[in-house]
């Protein structure tokens, strides 16, 4: 198995043309090389109340050495208060889809 630093990074939004901004930029600006935006349905606690709500999750792939770029990024384009931004490591995948997601996120 080969070493990497690619990994999965989560982050909900409200909307779906939310999701799919902050998706384009983040494809653009090579901080991400591809992002998924799913339909889901969230119940968290929020200001001391539980909330259920409709949201969208986005799956973007990295390099996790991009990660505070990434975040920063979002940040900017993100209409909440405190928004998801969680990373997970990729501790496996296949060489050739590796091989093109390292060659995606090249400047």
């Amino acid at each position: 198995m080969t070493e990497t630093s690619y990994g999965v990074v989560l982050v909900t939004v409200a909307t779906l043309i939310e999701g799919q901004t902050i998706a384009t930029k983040l494809v653009e600006g090579k901080l991400a090389a591809c992002v998924n935006l799913l339909p889901i349905d969230s119940i968290y606690l929020w200001q001391g109340k539980i909330n259920r709500d409709r949201e969208y999750q986005l799956i973007i792939k990295t390099d996790l050495n991009k990660f505070e770029r990434l975040a920063d990024k979002i940040k900017t384009l993100h209409s909440y208060e405190v928004p998801e931004i969680i990373a997970i490591p990729i501790v496996a995948g296949s060489k050739t889809y590796l091989d093109w997601l390292g060659t995606s996120l090249q400047s």
